[in-house]
């Protein structure tokens, strides 16, 4: 489904879908106006993913078929194993990780993990982690550490569920506790934000030597939705919101939030997943490079000057 900033597109690839059918059918010859229609693609696509805006960019960082979690794991690593529940509670969907090879080397993954469709989404809480997810996710860095194995955290989520069920079992405080702890451990820590980064439920797992981010993802304490409704009482006012918080990724590049934009192919990572998992794999790889030769004091203090560097202000 084109979202509305694509229709202009989707009218015209099917126009030329059209005629190129009908072209095919009888035999007559439009080579040229379709040359011509092409030409025009191509420059209205250009016009239009080149200049998106903040908002914008969030609908493609929420758009069906974007790249999950799993699909980035199974698309970068190698003989990944799963492993379930918190030892404690139960086991939360919304969270996955495990063991896995990245390049013929060990590695400890989690992501936040969304669904594909309604069934999937509800079994999935869309994405928004309970305190066992994080208490997961918190078994993984254990293990992380226990091993050396690099640490590896894909982040996508409106924000960690906040339900009573999720209050009654602690959700500030475990968010504390895996931000805590992700900021001690002694292996190499990356977290790429793969679409939406909302909030403490991002920064749980996002507490990483270094910090990536896809072209149009999007990375904020609060939703647009959520901002625009405490500051305009009203939701609507999506767009304002999003200008105003500086969330993409080059805004948040240029801020230091983040260490490196990945980029996406043209009209986001859903309309070539292949390029996508590429583009994450070359980006890691010179990121665990660039780590690799430090000590696990030295990425212990990495880590620590990294988010205490953070923040700007004007006298």
């Amino acid at each position: 489904m084109a979202l509305e900033f694509e229709k202009p597109i989707s009218e015209l690839e099917a126009k030329i879908a059209e005629l190129e059918g009908f072209a095919a059918s009888s035999g007559v010859d439009l080579s040229g106006e379709l040359s011509v229609l092409r030409e025009r693609l191509l420059r209205l696509k250009g016009d239009t993913f080149d200049n998106l805006s903040r908002w914008e960019r969030v609908q493609l960082a929420r758009a069906p078929g974007r790249p999950t979690s799993l699909d980035v794991i199974n698309g970068i690593t190698s003989d990944f194993l799963e492993l379930s529940g918190d030892r404690a509670y139960s086991d939360d969907a919304a969270v996955v990780g495990g063991l896995a090879y990245f390049e013929g080397e060990p590695v400890v993954v989690v992501g936040h993990q969304k669904g594909r469709d309604t069934k999937e989404n509800i079994l999935r809480n869309f994405g928004m982690p309970h305190p066992e997810g994080y208490r997961k996710a918190m078994r993984l860095m254990d293990l992380a550490d226990r091993f050396a194995r690099p640490f590896i955290a894909l982040i996508d989520t409106p924000g960690a569920y906040p339900g009573i069920s999720a209050e009654e079992r602690g959700q500030a405080w475990v968010i504390a506790q895996s931000i805590q702890r992700m900021a001690r451990l002694r292996v190499p820590a990356v977290a790429i934000i793969l679409g939406e980064g909302g909030s403490g439920g991002a920064l749980a797992i996002g507490v990483g030597n270094r910090v990536l981010i896809m072209e149009n993802a999007w990375y904020s304490v609060i939703s647009p939705e959520s901002c625009a409704a405490i500051l305009w009482r009203e939701a609507k006012e999506a767009a304002k919101a999003a200008e105003a918080l500086k969330l993409s990724a080059k805004d948040l590049l240029e801020l230091g939030v983040v260490d490196r934009i990945i980029p996406e192919p043209g009209g986001g990572a859903h309309r070539d997943p292949k390029i996508t998992f590429a583009n994450i794999k070359y980006a890691l790889h010179q990121t665990l490079s660039e780590l690799k030769p430090l000590g696990p004091e030295a990425l212990f203090e990495d880590r620590y000057r990294r988010f205490r560097g953070l923040g700007r202000f004007q006298e």
